[in-house]
């Protein structure tokens, strides 16, 4: 059965959602940074890190994760500053 929505994976990064690690104070200078970007099309790309498997044991109930994807977690704060920049639904 088809899924309803697909990730295109021909779609780039667009523009940054809020602020930079660097801004919020989530780096110390490397490249490994948390970060949330908006897509060309329109999707929504998080950086984080993936604790897929630290969560899978305990996830609420109706929630699931597909064989092809992650659970990623990013600092609080860069959700936060990012809500300037995410239109009302």
């Amino acid at each position: 059965m088809p899924r309803l929505w697909e990730a295109d994976p021909s779609a780039l990064f667009a523009k940054r959602l809020g602020k930079s690690a660097a801004e919020l104070g989530h780096t110390d200078g490397d490249d490994k940074c948390p970060d949330i970007w908006q897509l060309d099309n329109g999707d929504i790309a998080v950086i984080g890190r993936d604790l897929t498997a630290v969560y899978a044991s305990c996830l609420p109930t109706g929630v699931s994760i597909g064989p092809d994807e992650r659970l990623v977690v990013i600092p609080g704060n860069m959700l936060s500053a990012a809500k300037v920049d995410i239109p009302d639904a």
